[in-house]
């Protein structure tokens, strides 16, 4: 993977994020019909954010995302509108969530750099996460 720098008006970057991020309690909710609209979602949310997808997978009980984002947007701006919609959007949509969890997702989430050198490794391990 060639690595592509990133513009704005201002900045040139590269800034890749490992992200992590699980359900209350680490309840195993994320599959089925759930898992595709979840990543719907957080798609749709990354477009309108300005972000590039480079890979997402949605465990049962986990989300793995790997994202670019411009830092002058903020990777924590990113997920608290991912997590917030994807809430919102899934407890709608699926009663049974909001009767098994009194909210979708924990306060707390990983994100990790990824530097230019492991940036596929890290790709190829969240691909792999669904052969686990």
């Amino acid at each position: 993977m060639v690595a592509t720098l990133r513009t704005n008006s201002t900045i040139a970057f590269r800034c890749a994020f490992h992200v992590v991020w699980c359900p209350k309690y680490r309840r195993r909710v994320l599959g089925g019909r759930i898992d595709a609209r979840l990543k719907q979602i957080i798609r749709e949310v990354i477009d309108e954010k300005g972000a590039w997808l480079i890979q997402l997978e949605v465990m049962p009980d986990h989300v793995h995302l790997l994202v670019e984002v411009d830092p002058q947007y903020g990777i924590h701006r990113l997920v608290k509108a991912i997590k917030g919609r994807s809430s919102r959007v899934l407890r709608e949509e699926y009663p049974a969530l909001k009767s098994r969890l009194p909210t979708l997702w924990t306060n707390s989430y990983f994100v990790a750099t990824v530097g230019e050198a492991p940036l596929d490794v890290v790709k190829k391990y969240v691909e792999d996460q669904k052969n686990r």
